[in-house]
């Protein structure tokens, strides 16, 4: 039997926002086990050039990705919308090993089952070197700061 991860489909405005918000929140645990639940178990992605396909290989690739991206933190915001489609626009900013810090600009494509479960993730990132006074993200999102709309740059 599989459980609810609401909000469900068919989505409206205010759904699809609460669903990009829970996303976000989640990924910003930097917890693979606990991000890998809000897909399903034969679940699809192309992450930049990676494909997977299923949880186990989305948390292999998530824990991979938190070890090499240090200080990981997101920033979501709701592009468009279907019934069981849902597009964002992100910003993320991370740091390497050696210190550099990175802002990584992407767009995402999602589509639920029933559920309320990702089965098909597609996104499109690129990366651009800052320096650490050009962060502008740190950590989880404030209340305050919800649903405020992400810079170009």
């Amino acid at each position: 039997m599989t459980t609810d991860r609401p909000p469900l489909p068919p989505f409206t405005d205010a759904t699809a926002r609460a669903k990009v918000q829970a996303a976000e929140d989640a990924w910003n645990t930097r917890d693979p086990e606990r991000v890998a639940l809000a897909y399903t178990a034969d679940s699809v992605w192309r992450n930049r050039d990676v494909f997977l396909t299923g949880r186990a290989e989305i948390v292999d690739f998530l824990r991979a990705k938190w070890e090499r991206e240090l200080d990981y933190a997101l920033r979501k915001e709701l592009w468009a919308y279907g019934d069981d489609r849902i597009a964002v626009r992100f910003q993320y900013e991370w740091r390497d090993a050696s210190g550099a810090w990175w802002r990584s600009y992407g767009n995402e494509l999602w589509e639920f089952d029933a559920h309320g479960l990702m089965r098909r993730r597609e996104a499109s990132i690129n990366d651009v070197a800052i320096t650490e006074s050009e962060r502008r993200i740190h950590g989880p999102r404030p209340a305050h700061e919800r649903n405020v709309p992400l810079p170009l740059r």
